[in-house]
């Protein structure tokens, strides 16, 4: 009975990065086609379907009456993308960063994150909470959408140079562009059923040690739902193809909050209770890990190795608080 739910959890690590191949695949060759960035297609698509786990788990945390499970999923989530996913490919290889990153999606990461904060003060995230962040999540991609066709002339002549003619001549080819949709669509199919497989096993272990909701959410249920950014990000980390990669974190971030967590205060009929912990201590980290991003994003436009490590380092530091003080 102890070894099913590590079985689960391993086959879902299996599955996940079977899945981010062809996900990253699929969106890099859809993005040449459609003659926008990868990393707009990362932003915007595979952000929010990476995000799905996020989605069924603060569903049904609403429908269990665990809101401090729900928060603290998005809360862990957030910052376990940034620290330690972020963190470790710029470990692997220094992490460069696009122009779009410092002008929108890092500050709006910060904008999303503070507004939480300030909206959860009362102790509470009600149904117009969650309508004001999902109306801000729809406003942030339309901004993006539009910010990429003023690209699209520069980015046609880096495609020919990164994929040669080839891709840019099947650009008009139904069949090429629907192969690639395909490839992404069942990327993300499994990275998201792996994500399943995997968070189940992990809250059946930790159920079993008797751990409490919100750091359930914080550290087991956050770093599974968190496996299709990590499969996805050192998957493209190895390739050295990391725009994809790039946006998908900083997107699922952004996506985490304002669609996601939107989402489920819409859905939750007496909203979510905000636990005092997770209210003065990690939200407010994940402000501040959003941004601290500021700075280090803007050091040269790329994340070096050394910051690489001391983004991971902080995220042991933070796990091991969780696990041996607060557990």
């Amino acid at each position: 009975m102890e070894i099913l739910p590590l079985v689960v959890f391993l086959c879902g690590l299996v599955v996940i990065v079977a899945g981010a191949e062809l996900l990253l695949r699929g969106s890099s060759r859809t993005a040449a086609q459609l003659g926008v960035r990868p990393m707009v297609i990362g932003l915007t698509v595979v952000s929010v379907a990476t995000s799905l786990p996020e989605l069924a788990v603060g569903v049904v945390a609403t429908s269990e009456a665990s809101g401090s499970l729900a928060i603290g999923n998005i809360a862990g989530t957030n910052i376990f993308n940034i620290l330690f996913i972020l963190g470790l490919s710029a470990a692997i290889r220094p992490l460069p960063l696009k122009h779009m990153s410092l002008r929108l999606d890092l500050p709006m990461m910060i904008a999303a994150t503070v507004a939480l904060i300030l909206m959860s003060l009362d102790g509470k995230l009600g149904r117009f909470d969650g309508i004001l962040l999902v109306t801000a999540g729809v406003g942030y991609y339309i901004a993006i959408v539009r910010l990429s066709r003023r690209e699209r002339a520069k980015i046609r002549k880096e495609y020919a140079e990164e994929y040669g003619q080839d891709v840019l001549v099947e650009k008009g080819k139904p069949w090429s562009i629907l192969r690639n949709i395909l490839f992404l669509l069942i990327g993300i199919v499994l990275t998201i059923f792996g994500a399943d497989l995997l968070v189940s096993g992990a809250v059946d272990i930790a159920s079993v040690l008797g751990v409490s909701d919100a750091i359930i959410g914080l550290t087991i249920v956050a770093i599974g739902t968190s496996a299709p950014e990590l499969a996805t990000t050192m998957v493209a980390t190895l390739k050295d193809d990391r725009d994809v990669a790039v946006g998908n974190l900083i997107g699922s971030s952004i996506s985490n909050i304002l669609l996601i967590l939107g989402i489920v205060c819409i859905v939750a009929r007496e909203g979510l209770d905000v636990s005092k912990s997770i209210l003065l201590i990690d939200l407010p980290l994940a402000a501040a890990v959003s941004i601290a991003c500021y700075p280090v994003f803007r050091s040269g436009q790329q994340v070096s190795r050394t910051e690489g490590i001391v983004f991971v380092s902080l995220y042991v530091v933070y796990l091991s608080i969780l696990v041996f003080v607060r557990a």
